[in-house]
């Protein structure tokens, strides 16, 4: 068996808020929770189980998700919708701008507990 990543723990002020947030922007599903876990799963089989924490034992993390053209319109349509803040660099010194690094588009924006999640539709080094 090839060797694959298959989840991570991501801390949250509340995980059900940032599971919904994430999978709201991202068009997937919630899972079903389980123990402190409220997960949320991609395409490709990795999970991202949402836990809370207090707020003072969270470290920003980056979280990118490579997805297709149209998925990127999709979500950048419910980012703009919902008002969320996105911007084309990830020291965030762009606002409401999108890249267009490696021949594709990417954007950043912060989830609810400050983690930096990016969308791009080409994976860096492709072009």
């Amino acid at each position: 068996m090839a060797v694959q990543f298959n989840h991570t723990i991501v801390s949250a002020r509340d995980n059900r808020e940032s599971a919904e947030f994430l999978a709201g922007i991202l068009g997937l599903e919630v899972g079903t929770p389980w123990g402190p876990f409220v997960p949320v799963a991609t395409d490709n089989g990795v999970t991202l189980d949402f836990a809370s924490v207090p707020p003072e034992s969270i470290v920003p993390q980056h979280y990118a998700f490579l997805v297709s053209d149209e998925e990127f319109d999709a979500a950048f349509a419910r980012i703009e919708a919902d008002g969320v803040r996105y911007f084309a660099d990830p020291r965030m010194e762009h606002p409401e701008e999108i890249n267009h690094h490696h021949g594709g588009r990417g954007l950043y924006f912060l989830d609810p507990a400050g983690h930096g999640m990016e969308i791009i539709t080409r994976p860096y080094g492709s072009h």
